[in-house]
C-alpha cells in the first residue's frame, strides 16, 4: 500500500471482520451473547496487535537506528522497501544516516590531514632550531634562512586553512570592482616569477590575452567585475602549483580569451593556467579540487619535491564559485604542452 492511511484502515477493518466473525462462530456454538461478545472483542485485539505491528515496525527500527546514531554509529542503516509516508521517511533516515557518515569521515580526514601537514613544518624547524641552540649548527645566513622557510611554509598553511574555513561559512564577502584583466595577469605572472627566482626554479612565466575586437570596455581591454585580491589568490595558487610541478628550463603558460560561441562571445572570460609537468590522471581530475588532495600520479609528492598544502585547488575552487564561474581540469593541448602536462580551465562572468 502506498499510504499509511489505508494500512491503519486495513487494520481496523480486519480487527473489526476478525471479531464479528469470532463473535459469530461462538453464537452459533451456542455459546451465550455476552461470552462471545468478550471474546470478540478480545479476538479484535489481538488482531489489532498483530496487524499493527508490521504497519510500526519500520518506525521502531528509525527509532533504534536513531539512538545508535546518536552514539557515532553512523554507519547504521534502516529498511526502505515500503512505498508509503513510512517507506519514504526510511529512505531520508538513509540519506541523512549517509551525509553524516560522509561528513564524519571528512572531519576525521581533515583533522588527520591538517595535523600531518602542521607536523612536517614543525618537526623540520624544531630540529633546525636544536641544532642551532646545541651548537652543531652555526647561526649563519644559511641555517637561519632554512628556518625561515619552514616558519613561511607553516604560516602559509595555517592562513590557506582559516581562508577555506572562512570561505566555506560564507564568511568572505567578495569585494567587486571593475578588474582589467591583462594587469590581473601580468601582476599574478610578476609574482610566480619572482617566487620561481627565489625558490630557485627554472621556469618561465608566459601570459598571453587573446582580446575581442570590440569588448565591452571602451577600450581599456577585457574588464572583471570581480573582487582582485581573491583572483590574485587563484592565479597565485594555479601558478605555485604549476611552477612547482613544472620540468627545470619549461614555461608556464597563461591565456586569457572571452568564451564563443558560434564566433560570438558569450560573455564569460575562460583564463588557462598550462604547465609542462607530469599532468593529472583523468580519474582524479575532480578528487583533486577537495581539500588535502592527493594523486597516485607522479605529480604528487616525490623525492626531491616538498609538495603542496592539498589545500590550494580548494580555496581556487570556492573563490571561483562565490564569482558565479567553474574551474576544471581539461585534456593538455598540443600546441603548447606537446609533451602533455596539467591544463586547468577557469570561467568566470565577465
Amino acid at each position: 500500500m502506498t499510504s499509511v492511511k489505508a494500512k491503519l484502515g486495513a487494520v481496523v477493518l480486519g480487527s473489526v471482520v476478525a471479531g464479528l466473525a469470532g463473535g459469530a462462530f461462538l453464537l452459533l456454538q451456542g455459546f451465550r451473547m455476552r461470552y462471545s461478545l468478550v471474546i470478540a472483542v478480545v479476538v479484535s485485539v489481538v488482531v489489532i496487535q498483530v496487524l499493527a505491528r508490521g504497519v510500526t515496525a519500520p518506525l521502531r527500527e528509525m527509532a533504534a537506528a536513531a539512538g545508535r546514531m546518536a552514539r557515532g554509529e553512523h554507519g547504521v542503516r534502516v529498511s526502505a522497501a515500503g512505498r508509503d509516508e513510512v517507506g519514504q521517511l526510511a529512505a531520508a533516515f538513509n540519506s541523512m544516516a549517509a551525509e553524516l557518515e560522509r561528513t564524519d569521515a571528512q572531519r576525521r580526514r581533515l583533522v588527520a590531514d591538517a595535523s600531518h601537514e602542521l607536523r612536517t613544518p614543525l618537526t623540520a624547524l624544531q630540529a633546525q632550531l636544536e641544532n642551532l641552540a646545541d651548537g652543531v649548527t652555526e647561526p649563519d645566513p644559511a641555517a637561519l634562512e632554512v628556518a625561515l622557510a619552514q616558519t613561511q611554509r607553516l604560516s602559509r598553511l595555517v592562513a590557506q586553512l582559516l581562508d577555506l574555513s572562512r570561505l566555506e561559512a560564507g564568511e568572505v564577502p567578495l569585494h567587486r570592482r571593475r578588474v582589467l584583466v591583462r594587469d590581473l595577469l601580468e601582476s599574478a605572472a610578476a609574482e610566480a616569477r619572482a617566487q620561481c627566482a627565489a625558490l630557485g626554479r627554472d621556469v618561465a612565466v608566459v601570459i598571453s590575452l587573446d582580446e575581442h575586437p570590440d569588448p565591452p570596455d571602451d577600450g581599456e581591454g577585457l574588464v572583471l567585475d570581480a573582487d582582485p585580491e581573491r583572483l590574485a589568490q587563484v592565479l597565485a595558487n594555479l601558478l605555485d602549483n604549476a611552477t612547482r610541478h613544472s620540468p627545470p628550463g619549461s614555461a608556464v603558460h597563461v591565456t586569457g580569451r572571452l568564451q564563443e560561441d558560434d564566433g560570438r562571445p558569450t560573455g564569460c572570460l575562460v583564463l588557462e593556467v598550462l604547465d609542462a609537468g607530469p599532468g593529472v590522471d583523468p580519474a582524479d581530475r575532480q578528487r583533486v579540487f577537495d581539500r588535502f588532495a592527493r594523486t597516485d600520479t607522479s605529480r604528487a609528492r616525490s623525492a626531491g619535491q616538498t609538495g603542496g598544502s592539498g589545500l590550494g585547488l580548494a580555496i581556487v575552487r570556492w573563490v571561483v564559485d562565490l564569482h558565479g564561474g567553474s574551474v576544471r581540469i581539461a585534456d593538455p593541448l598540443p600546441d603548447l604542452q606537446p609533451a602533455g602536462g596539467c591544463r586547468v580551465v577557469v570561467t568566470l562572468p565577465a
